[in-house]
């Protein structure tokens, strides 16, 4: 079976959005560059760890290669703007792999989609390898490759942030997303806050 890696290195535009109402929401990383639009599909929570690890690791190349950081309070606002259209889901990320490019300055995201291969254990039967070692099991997945300036990197955190905190309030007791319908708190004994 044959894989697509979309490689944006650099893109024109890199940026993570939504689809949908709050409560609703499907969450996509989206770039554009060299007249191709690809948008795959990812998790709420994923978009908010990518932005987490996206900070550790400019941190952790300024510490080690003294890369000249924008400060994060330095950053403009950016791309506000909503996703491009049309938003066709190339295919749904299973795997976020960061790294940084010490001799481009640059950092690389790669998001890979979801494997079809389930993991299976056998108990009692001795294990048997069929792969090589040095193949990695995602190796004909579908891919999404982009590399960044610092900067870029910094204005795509921002903006992730924004975008999974435009979701609905979470409850003052229990921290649970409010819904328009109504909220039924476990701190109120289920009564209907």
């Amino acid at each position: 079976m044959t894989h697509q890696v979309h490689a944006f290195e650099p893109p024109e535009r890199f940026v993570a959005g939504t689809v949908g109402p709050p409560g609703e929401r499907t969450f996509f990383l989206q770039a554009r560059g060299g007249g191709r639009l690809v948008s795959v599909a990812l998790e709420k929570v994923q978009v908010s760890l990518l932005a987490e690890k996206l900070e550790e690791l400019l941190t952790e190349a300024q510490r080690r290669f003294g890369v000249e950081l924008p400060e994060a309070a330095a950053v403009p606002v950016g791309d506000n703007d909503p996703l491009e259209t049309p938003v066709d889901e190339e295919f749904r990320v299973g795997t976020l792999g960061l790294a940084f490019d010490a001799d481009t300055a640059t950092v690389v995201i790669e998001a890979i989609a979801v494997g079809d291969a389930e993991t299976e254990i056998e108990l009692g039967e001795s294990e048997e390898e069929d792969e090589p070692d040095d193949v990695e099991p995602d190796e004909d997945l579908d891919r999404l490759r982009v590399r960044l300036t610092p900067e870029a990197t910094r204005e795509f955190i921002e903006r992730a942030r924004r975008v999974v905190n435009a979701g609905r309030p979470p409850c003052p007791l229990c921290g649970q997303p409010l819904d328009p319908a109504g909220h039924l708190c476990p701190r109120n004994n289920g009564y209907h806050r």
